[in-house]
């Protein structure tokens, strides 16, 4: 499979034929690109990817508006129905580590057909179950097939993409995954008020039946250990009617068929490693400590403003979407401008804009790409901390709700833009294994969340509102000591993955795997 070095990177030693063979043209024919999939096409497997991703988010939160429903449906209490989101997020935490591995070793399209039925399959049983312990369990199984669609998206675009185009990539993906915790809730309250809340999974299984099928018939297979940048011939399940069409448009379409990726069982531990590069580790802590306040911010919507503010469900699901178009604005900005700052840097070095490589280590070593990346950081976790202060300040006084609203408005822009920023780097140092990577900060990401969370109601109840929500405007900041290490120090730990510092060579053994020398 492949070797673990003491600095805690994985050389990988089992790279299949199409890998092998890809590595081998970019290193002698300068003129093969990184990928053949035209701008366009690459628009296409992207947009489709982030929409699939979508129902990550969206399957947590358009259940919100229906808690209560179901509690008085299934005869239990509230409390127990909310401990089917505490579960779901436990899931959410592991399942992206096992299906990111499988899909950085197998390929994207199988795995995206095993999820899309996972959540088919739950959806219809969630809404055709009649006790609590089948919610529960069926509510678990919903997550392993949704969580793990966010890790296998940042694959996808690691496949296609280069470092001076992937900000955009990334940036315009995390708007459907910022939009989606808007929409779901306010979804959730419509269909739960005019339908019943079983319609809720029911509206699921229609969408994500139909974006399963489209994915299975016009989604292509982008992993390059199985096509290498595109140009490798497929059969099978890797095969889509997408196939035809590119064999028509792209001039690099090799007629080399997929040779069989050795396949292992998913093993979620394969994301470990990734934790133990400091580098990637710091870029993680950033992603989670602000996922985490994140996600206190939006949880205490469905809980203190709805009491303090004595909305109904329909305004409770409302009050979600300023925080969603904000978030949506930030994703998308801060993409463009993340690829504008990146090439700016390529000028300001004299680097050409050349194909370099999985990593572009080669534009990479001659600039720091976390000072690149993470500019301007610095003034979104002051933005970020202070509007969770002031957020907190408005729920304890009982401010006008606008002020409350304004609050949400700013800190999911800014935290939109830090999730794009650092998942942009975080797939920059990791792009071989980016699922493997998006696996490992969903354990930690999650993890902290759910502990967030739980300490929410507990804080207020102990120092009230504005000091608990001030708590966690200080965790933000401490975010900063992170963010001066990568950009002084990152540079440095990520030199030993360069083929020039490490020189490790990849040849060809008896078995033709390939193997570090």
């Amino acid at each position: 499979m492949g070797s673990t070095t003491a600095e805690g990177d994985i050389a990988v030693t089992d790279s299949p034929p199409a890998e092998r063979e890809c590595s081998e043209k970019s290193e002698t024919d300068t003129d093969t690109p990184y990928s053949v999939f035209t701008k366009k096409q690459k628009l296409w497997i992207s947009m489709s990817a982030s929409f699939s991703a979508m129902f990550s988010t969206m399957s947590s939160y358009i259940y919100y508006p229906a808690l209560v429903p179901v509690a008085r449906d299934l005869g239990v209490s509230v409390a127990l129905v909310n401990l089917s989101v505490t579960t779901y997020l436990i899931v959410a935490a592991i399942s992206p580590a096992l299906m990111g591995d499988m899909a950085d070793q197998v390929g994207r399209r199988p795995i995206y057909m095993i999820l899309f039925v996972l959540m088919v399959a739950a959806s219809t049983g969630i809404a055709l179950q009649t006790s609590y312990a089948a919610l529960l369990v069926l509510r678990m199984v919903q997550s392993a097939g949704a969580s793990a669609l966010i890790a296998i998206t940042y694959g996808v675009i690691a496949d296609i993409t280069e470092s001076q185009d992937r900000g955009g990539y990334v940036g315009v993906f995390l708007v459907f995954t910022d939009i989606a915790p808007s929409m779901g809730p306010v979804l959730g309250g419509a269909i739960t008020q005019q339908l019943g809340w079983r319609w809720v999974f029911w509206f699921l299984v229609i969408v994500i039946s139909t974006t399963g099928l489209s994915m299975a018939l016009f989604f292509p297979e982008t992993q390059r250990k199985i096509v290498g940048n595109g140009s490798v011939k497929v059969r099978g399940i890797y095969w889509s009617f997408f196939s035809l069409f590119q064999a028509k448009t792209s001039p690099y379409s090799s007629e080399t068929t997929t040779g069989g990726a050795r396949r292992h069982w998913p093993n979620p531990f394969a994301c470990l490693p990734i934790l133990g590069d400091k580098g990637s580790l710091a870029v993680i802590f950033i992603y989670s400590i602000t996922y985490s306040v994140k996600m206190t911010l939006q949880t205490s919507l469905g809980a203190q403003c709805v009491e303090i503010y004595n909305l109904d469900y329909l305004a409770a699901g409302l009050i979600y979407l300023p925080s969603g178009v904000a978030g949506g604005i930030g994703s998308f900005s801060t993409g463009r401008f993340l690829d504008w700052n990146y090439r700016k840097t390529m000028e300001k070095h004299q680097i050409q804009n050349e194909t370099s490589g999985a990593s572009g280590s080669s534009n990479t070593a001659k600039f720091s790409l976390e000072k690149t990346r993470l500019r301007g950081i610095y003034v979104l976790i002051a933005v970020s901390s202070l509007g969770t202060l002031g957020y907190g300040l408005a729920l304890m006084t009982r401010t006008h709700i606008s002020v409350m609203i304004l609050m949400q408005f700013l800190t999911g822009m800014t935290t939109a833009s830090t999730f794009t920023m650092t998942s942009t780097l975080l797939t920059d140092m990791n792009v071989e294994r980016s699922a493997t990577a998006q696996g490992a900060c969903s354990i930690v990401r999650c993890l902290g969340a759910g502990a967030a969370i739980a300490a929410v109601q507990p804080l207020a109840d102990a120092i009230g509102l504005g000091w608990c929500f001030a708590i966690y405007a200080l965790l933000l900041v401490a975010e900063v000591p992170l963010v001066w290490l990568l950009r002084t120090r990152g540079t440095s730990w990520r030199r030993p993955k360069t083929p020039e510092t490490t020189k490790e060579t990849t040849v060809p053994t008896s078995s033709g795997s390939a193997g570090a020398v």
